[in-house]
Order: structure tokens, then sequence, then C-alpha cells
């Protein structure tokens, strides 16, 4: 069973700067909690075939490869080598202009988790909520960064920092 998730925010940040971040593709450790190095993998760092391995703090790791790229507008990425129970997992941004001084950016995942009906039940159950949660904290630090260039590190500013970055 297929699983879909999606958030955005509205940030205080013009649309040009944001998609810049998000296009410097090896640099979501600047913004991203819990990403503690994201080196490229290759010869591109952005656009159609980017690749990445994120590592988290935790040592954890993924790889990311951009298999869909409109410039200055959005982009799709294919995660692999999870270690979360998935069988597949996509996850894409879109930034759009809102006004000269700030954007709006989407972010969503699809995703299908393993282990058959009981990885279906899990998949509703506790790996949308978490998803869904992971995506406004990940948006929180891309807002933040846009707004500061202050990088997030393993855990995300107090929300009184954060709201300045996000347009109420």
């Amino acid at each position: 069973m297929e699983h879909y998730v999606e958030s955005a925010v509205r940030i205080n940040a013009t649309s040009k700067k944001v998609w810049e971040i998000l296009d410097d593709f090896g640099g979501v450790e600047n913004f991203s909690f819990g990403v503690e190095q994201s080196p490229i993998i290759g010869e591109k760092s952005s656009g159609l075939g980017a690749k990445q391995h994120c590592v988290f703090y935790d040592k954890k790791s993924v790889y990311e490869e951009i298999i869909e790229y409109e410039e200055n507008k959005s982009f799709k990425v294919v995660l692999s080598e999870l270690s979360m129970p998935m069988r597949t997992m996509f996850a894409g941004f879109s930034v759009e202009k809102v006004t000269d001084t700030t954007c709006e950016v989407s972010m969503y995942m699809d995703f299908v988790v393993k282990l058959g009906p009981l990885g279906a039940l899990m998949g509703m159950v506790i790996m949308r909520p978490m998803m869904k949660g992971l995506q406004k904290k990940l948006l929180s630090g891309l807002a933040y960064y846009s707004f500061t260039g202050k990088t997030i590190g393993s855990e995300l500013p107090p929300s009184e920092e954060l709201a300045q970055a996000l347009v109420s």
C-alpha cells in the first residue's frame, strides 16, 4: 500500500534564495536537523542525476538521487539504502513565489512499507504521522536557515526563533 504525506510552509525569504539553498543538493546538512553530513556522490552537485549520501548524527544514513527536476521550481528524489523498513520511498520539494520577500515551500513523500498487510498498517498508524512530523521539522529548518543563514545541526532552534523565519 502506497502512503503519501505533504506539508507546506511560507518562509520569510525570497523564492530565489530558498531555491538556491535547495538546489545545493549536498548542502542539506545546513538546514536538515539530524543530518551531520551530506556529501555529493559523483560530479553533479545539482539537477537531474545528482546523488548524495546523507549521514545522520546517529550514524544511520540514506542515499538520495534526483530523478525529476524543474529548474527554479521543483525536484523529486528517490531514497535508497534506508534504515527504515521501506520497499520504496520518494520525496519532493517545490518552491513558489508569494511576494517579493516570501515564498511557499511544499514537501511530499511517497512510500511503501515492507511487511505486506502489517507494513500497510504500520504505514498508516506509525509511519505517516512520523513522516509528517519530519517534514514539518525539515521545512522549519529550511525556513530558519533561509532567513538567518545559521545552520541547524542536530536540533532545531527554539520555536520563538523559528517563528521569525515563518510567515504567520
